[in-house]
């Protein structure tokens, strides 16, 4: 989608700071952090929430959940933990339109959030 801002980062029309890239998804560091370390994994292909995803999703979300792992271990905080979040429509707080992962981690995280 030519409107989105993640579809754009995808496409290379906006840059970001990235931190995995593959063929299924893209990791980059947030511009607004909520924790020292806090980066956000998407879908290469657009889904705009939780809501459009079907069963064919599957894997490109586990893939997005996997690939977060993965950048945990890099950084070094799998061991103490981190968080991930993925809000679905406004009232949750998405503001992009695109299925996106966030990982927090690197401080204590307290419960509930929001």
């Amino acid at each position: 989608m030519s409107d989105c801002l993640f579809c754009r980062i995808v496409s290379g029309q906006i840059p970001a700071k990235k931190v995995h890239e593959d063929a299924l998804c893209i990791g980059f560091l947030d511009i607004n952090p909520q924790a020292p370390q806090h980066a956000l994994f998407i879908p290469r292909r657009h889904v705009a929430t939780m809501n459009e995803a079907t069963p064919e999703d599957r894997e490109l979300l586990g893939h997005l959940m996997v690939s977060a792992a993965k950048y945990a271990r890099e950084q070094g905080i799998s061991d103490t933990g981190y968080r991930l979040v993925m809000n679905t429509n406004s009232a949750a707080g998405q503001t992009v339109f695109h299925v996106h992962l966030h990982l927090l981690g690197g401080r204590q995280l307290t419960w509930p959030p929001g």
